[in-house]
């Protein structure tokens, strides 16, 4: 067994332009911003990005990094469409393929299981066909006859995702109300990169009252990055909640201003310059 933590810029040195990099969360809740983060001070660029969408997707969209987006969303939460997000679109920067929820969560599954593509129910009926036109139905072979989409498999080169805890060896733990999809990330991915509030001993994570909760198994990991605050400024329970009001400063900012101020430098200098702000607000 191999100890697996390295820097998160250690883990984005490992990705490549052109790759097809799944971010695990939901929304605003949970993102590995930190590594996005990372992925902002490098050159990487030309991305397919699958995301259940929130400030990831918003980000890498507004420092033209994306070149293709396959989500079901994109919010913010408490502001329902991410406005750097919705600018980029609006612009027509790159390629999007929008489908519904459940779709999303089949096509990871299918990945996850090295399928080509799983039947679903979801998107019959909808707009999803018309606005996805390369999207297949299949008839069931037996005698019900059923007609399905055939959600095709969202394999990915990458996966980063956040949780609370970690141990070196890769395996994960969430501690907070939902799991989302991040173990289907990493298993739908040929390498997966997990930042988390905590690295713990193994035996931390098997306790009685904790094995409920584990998430991650480490033969699916391939880099664990300790990143307290990491999913700043989404939230990450119970370790925090977001951060309010500088997801407001981040939705109402020019994004080259917002960029300039807090993503010019590495993780150290984000963290000084959100306390400094906070201080400037008395």
């Amino acid at each position: 067994m191999t100890d697996k933590t390295m820097t998160a810029d250690e883990a984005v040195s490992r990705l490549a332009c052109g790759m097809t990099v799944g971010i695990g969360g939901w929304g605003a809740r949970r993102k590995p911003m930190a590594l996005v983060r990372a992925v902002l001070r490098s050159g990487i660029d030309d991305l397919t990005v699958v995301s259940y969408g929130g400030p990831d997707v918003g980000m890498l969209a507004a420092a033209g990094r994306i070149r293709k987006l396959v989500t079901a969303f994109v919010t913010l939460d408490s502001v329902p469409l991410e406005p750097h997000y919705r600018a980029a679109r609006e612009r027509g920067d790159f390629e999007l393929a929008e489908v519904d929820e459940g779709m999303f969560m089949w096509g990871l599954r299918a990945a996850a299981d090295r399928l080509p593509f799983l039947p679903v129910r979801a998107g019959l009926g909808s707009d999803v066909m018309r606005v996805n036109p390369g999207l297949r139905t299949v008839t069931s072979p037996y005698d019900d006859g059923e007609t399905f989409v055939a959600m095709p498999a969202l394999r990915l080169d990458a996966a980063l995702v956040h949780v609370n805890r970690a141990d070196r060896l890769g395996n994960g733990q969430y501690l907070g109300p939902d799991p989302y999809f991040d173990d289907l990330f990493c298993a739908a991915a040929d390498t997966a990169y997990v930042s988390c509030e905590q690295i713990v001993d193994t035996a931390e994570l098997t306790k009685a009252a904790a094995v409920q909760s584990l998430l991650l198994k480490r033969l699916y990991v391939t880099g664990v990055v300790e990143a307290p605050g990491g999913a700043h400024f989404t939230s990450c329970a119970p370790d925090h909640g977001r951060d309010e009001d500088f997801q407001r400063l981040y939705a109402r900012t020019p994004w080259p201003e917002f960029a300039e101020r807090f993503l010019s430098g590495d993780e150290q200098a984000y963290r000084s310059a959100v306390r400094d702000w906070r201080k400037e607000r008395g």
